[in-house]
């Protein structure tokens, strides 16, 4: 019932394991994985007072009601929970294979395939990659059946980084109601924003308390605290309340990782700069290096740290296995984003580790030239 996830076990431990690494998307900088049961960034700060617990704190930075706010372990779950519930809520639709989940192409491999465990019926819609990977309203609709139950998209798009305004996600969702389905969004990547236009969560942009969506995040990516996987669902009351009863069956949220969670988001204000300084070297750091190669074709989004790139004549699968074998570099095929043809850069280590590891990667690219 349940499919491999293929980019998962890849993915597993090499980032620990290389020496250069440009799969990582989280903005861990310096730091690695937590190793001890305190991350350094958040050693000796204060706790919130007993009554800001996390619910209250995630509330409060998406301007919603706590009834809205559902935490989880990790971004993982949280979009988990969130398929099943939709399914759930879609109920026998007569078809032996499910409900629709109609999921965006390129897209991340684990929400495909966690529809499918879940028991939909998984359809594809199309963001264009010779546009810019869009999220198109009109496509989406044109993609919907009868039967729908779920769209699932990601903002920032992973894997290409393309950020989608509100407005569009806001008119998409639209959409699928017309057929009885709500709109998942992905926001892990959502706060990798450098031109700070809003006063959203973590300064960016959010469809939370949009209607007719389910929107997921965590303090993984853009925070760098991956260690404590802790994530959450915002959405209508009634959906929370239906996905808390689906999250009963998975392992609870350890206490320590909520306490540590609640910490760094009382001092969201202060740990926030380093991050967004990050990612912007990052950023610099990417697009640069992809805009002076002649042999790749790809753009890095305004803002993003990651994206797709492709090389003149290796394919994904080739040039990333060069990459670890002979450089001890990782960078990720793009198979399992839905593009063989490419790999997907990720810049979240310090911008010193990424500034080698780019040069390391255009000795490989210089060989095949």
């Amino acid at each position: 019932m349940f499919p491999t996830i293929e980019y998962l076990e890849w993915i597993a431990g090499k980032p620990e394991a290389a020496t250069h690494d440009l799969g990582s998307s989280d903005l861990r900088g310096t730091f690695q994985h937590q190793r001890g049961p305190i991350p350094g960034r958040l050693a000796g700060l204060d706790d919130p007072p007993p009554e800001r617990d996390l619910d209250r704190q995630l509330a409060d930075c998406y301007g919603v009601d706590e009834s809205n706010v559902l935490v989880t372990a990790g971004a993982t779950m949280a979009n988990f929970v969130a398929i099943a519930t939709a399914i759930q809520q879609a109920g026998d639709t007569g078809d032996a294979s499910g409900p629709q989940v109609l999921v965006e192409k390129p897209g991340y491999e684990p929400l495909r395939a966690s529809a499918r465990a879940l028991g939909g019926r998984v359809d594809r819609f199309l963001r264009p990659p010779e546009d810019g990977y869009p999220l198109v309203p009109g496509r989406v609709e044109a993609a919907l059946m009868d039967d729908a139950g779920l769209v699932v998209t990601t903002n920032r798009h992973n894997p290409s980084g393309e950020f989608t305004a509100v407005e569009t996600v806001a008119e998409t969702a639209r959409a699928a109601d017309d057929y009885g389905a709500r709109v998942l969004v992905d926001e892990v990547y959502a706060p990798y924003v450098t031109d700070l236009t809003t006063d959203g969560p973590f300064g960016a942009p959010t469809a939370a308390g949009v209607e007719n969506t389910v929107v997921t995040g965590s303090l993984t990516k853009f925070m760098g605290l991956g260690g404590l996987r802790v994530g959450w669902l915002l959405a209508d009351a009634d959906f929370v309340e239906a996905a808390r009863s689906v999250a009963w069956h998975l392992p609870a949220l350890a206490e320590p990782s909520v306490a540590l969670a609640a910490r760094a988001l009382e001092h969201r204000e202060e740990l926030v700069p380093a991050q967004r300084d990050l990612l912007a070297a990052n950023h610099e750091l990417l697009a640069g290096f992809v805009a002076e190669r002649d042999d790749l074709a790809g753009e890095i989004p305004p803002g993003s740290s990651f994206g797709f790139v492709e090389h003149a004549s290796v394919g994904g699968d080739d040039l990333a296995a060069r990459a670890w074998e002979e450089y001890d570099l990782l960078v990720v095929p793009g198979r399992f984003f839905d593009r063989p043809e490419a790999v997907r850069l990720s810049l979240g280590r310090s911008a010193g580790h990424c500034e080698e590891a780019l040069a390391v990667f255009g000795d490989l690219l210089d060989t095949l030239s």
